[in-house]
């Protein structure tokens, strides 16, 4: 059964939760796992796809849009209106709902700031998962 867990990011700014994104992807990928990042919109899946370029100096976590993926499977693919293949372990999901294959991974990383919006979100998110009895945790993140 997929374990889905709930990142809570202090502040409200989309740019932290955004890096905090690329960290999370840089350490799934570094333990071998593939990699699935829902995105909001297509905007927000152009910052990510030039943000994995460039957040950590010495740094390459090797990704591709989902759309414009080549024939051979790359680790890490970031999407906004596509469903995933099954080759994939962990979802990553930045977008205000719960995707309708997420139960197809692994884990589930729900990643959540103080912003009202996204916090609202995501308890109508938890709220979701626990009824459908899926294994919850929650991390309470610092910095």
């Amino acid at each position: 059964m997929t374990q889905v867990d709930f990142y809570l990011l202090p502040g409200d700014q989309r740019p932290q939760l955004l890096h905090f994104a690329c960290r999370l992807v840089d350490k799934a990928y570094r333990l071998g796992h593939r990699v699935y990042i829902h995105t909001e919109s297509a905007a927000q899946t152009r910052h990510l796809d030039d943000l994995l370029w460039t957040f950590q100096q010495n740094s390459f976590v090797p990704h591709a849009v989902f759309a414009e993926t080549p024939d051979h499977p790359v680790p890490v693919q970031l999407g906004h209106d596509g469903e995933p293949d099954a080759s994939h372990q962990v979802l990553i999901n930045l977008a205000a709902e719960v995707p309708l294959f997420f139960s197809r991974f692994e884990r589930v990383a729900e990643l959540v700031n103080a912003e009202q919006s996204v916090r609202r979100h995501s308890r109508e998110r938890y709220s979701f998962y626990k009824a459908r009895g899926y294994p919850l945790r929650t991390h309470e993140l610092d910095k």
